[in-house]
C-alpha cells in the first residue's frame, strides 16, 4: 500500500559490460577469465569478467598483478566502438518499457516506471521481462534495482549485482540504510567516506540523524545533501533529453577513485563518444569542449578548450578533453 504514491525508479546496470561484451563476440571467451585492458604497453585493467574476479582480478590493477592473481587470465584490448554500440541497441529496448530514461553512462540506465509498470504485470514482471530480453537479445547479464528515487535504485542494483533484481519499496529504505556503511552510497568516496568516520559517522542511520549544522561545517552546502542521502532522500530527476540544447554532455560517478592516466583517457573515450554520438544524431555541432571532474572530497574542476571549428567528431572531442587533461597537475 502506498506504492503508487512514489515514483518508481529503476536502475539498469550491465554486468562485468565490457568483459561480457568481449565473451559474446568471440565465442572462445565465453566462460574464460579475461580482462580489458587499454592499447598501451602499459596498462591497467578497466573490467573483468566474472570468472577472472573468482582468482581477485580487479579493475584497476596492472597487467603483473593481475596475471599473478590468475596465470591463465587472457588479456583483450578495449574497442569502445563495441560498448557504445551496444549502449545505443540497449536504449532502444529501454524505451520499450517507459519513455522517461535517462542513459547515465554507457553501462547504466535510469528508467521512470512509474506509469508503465501496471502494462507489464507489476515491477517484479517488468524487470525480469526486461532481463530476459536483454540476454536473449545480446548474451549479457544485467543486474536491476528499483526503488524511490535514482539514489535508491543504484543503491538496490549495487547490493543486488551479479544478475540479481531488487525492489526497494518507501517502507523498506529506513531499515536498509539503518546499518548500511556510508561508502555504499552511490558518490560517497573514500575521502569523504574518511571524514566522516573522523566525525563518529560510519552508517547511513547516523548520517541521517546527524545534525544539518554539523555537517554544514565540515563540508559545506554539501553536508546538507549528505544528510539527505543518509535518509534516503535524493530529489534529482531523470535527465530525459534537452531540446534545442545550448550544450551536449555526458558525465558519469566511478565505482572507485581511479589513478592511471590510461584507465583515465578510456572514461574520457567512452564520455566523448556519447556526446558525439548525440551531437550526430541530433546534427548539432560545437566549437568549444568543456571537461569537468569532480574528485571526492567534492572540489570540482572544470576548463574548456576553444576549436578553430565546428565538430561532432568523436575523436576531436576526446583528444580536446586530453589537452585539457593535460594542464592538471
Amino acid at each position: 500500500m502506498g506504492h503508487a504514491m512514489s515514483k518508481i525508479i529503476m536502475c539498469v546496470d550491465m554486468d562485468a559490460f565490457f568483459a561480457s561484451v568481449e565473451q559474446q563476440s568471440n565465442s572462445r571467451l565465453r566462460g574464460q577469465p579475461i580482462a580489458v585492458i587499454g592499447s598501451g604497453g602499459r596498462t591497467v585493467i578497466t573490467t573483468s569478467s566474472y570468472e577472472a574476479r573468482q582468482f581477485g582480478v580487479k579493475t584497476g590493477m596492472n597487467v603483473y598483478e593481475a596475471k599473478k592473481a590468475c596465470p591463465h587470465l587472457i588479456f583483450v584490448v578495449g574497442d569502445n566502438t563495441k560498448y557504445t554500440h551496444t549502449c545505443a541497441e540497449l536504449g532502444k529496448i529501454y524505451t520499450r518499457f517507459t519513455p522517461h530514461v535517462e542513459i547515465y553512462s554507457v553501462d547504466e540506465a535510469f528508467l521512470d516506471i512509474t506509469g508503465t509498470y501496471r502494462l507489464f504485470g507489476g515491477v517484479e514482471a517488468m524487470g525480469k521481462t526486461l532481463k530476459e530480453l536483454i540476454r536473449k537479445r545480446f548474451g549479457i547479464n544485467c543486474t536491476i534495482g528499483v526503488g524511490p528515487n535514482i539514489l535508491i535504485a543504484k543503491l538496490a542494483s549495487d547490493l543486488a549485482k551479479p544478475d540479481g533484481f531488487m525492489w526497494v519499496t518507501p517502507d523498506r529504505v529506513a531499515s536498509l540504510l539503518e546499518d548500511l556503511p556510508v561508502k555504499k552510497l552511490w558518490g560517497i568516496g573514500r575521502h569523504t567516506e574518511k571524514k566522516l568516520e573522523a566525525m563518529g559517522i560510519t552508517t547511513c542511520g547516523e548520517l541521517g540523524r546527524a545534525p544539518v549544522s554539523i555537517l554544514r561545517r565540515r563540508f559545506g552546502f554539501i553536508g546538507e545533501l549528505l544528510k539527505a542521502m543518509g535518509m534516503g532522500i535524493c530529489e534529482r530527476p531523470l535527465v530525459i533529453h534537452e531540446e534545442e540544447p545550448k550544450s551536449i554532455g555526458h558525465g558519469m560517478t566511478l565505482p572507485r577513485d581511479i589513478y592511471e592516466r590510461e584507465q583515465i583517457e578510456m572514461y574520457v573515450l567512452q564520455l566523448s563518444e556519447m556526446v558525439g554520438r548525440r551531437a550526430r544524431k541530433h546534427g548539432y555541432a560545437g566549437r568549444k569542449v568543456s571537461l569537468t571532474i569532480r574528485y571526492t572530497d567534492f572540489h570540482t574542476f572544470t576548463k574548456q578548450t576553444t576549436l578553430p571549428s565546428c565538430t561532432n567528431d568523436t575523436h576531436v572531442i576526446y583528444h580536446s578533453a586530453l589537452s585539457i587533461l593535460d594542464t592538471i597537475r
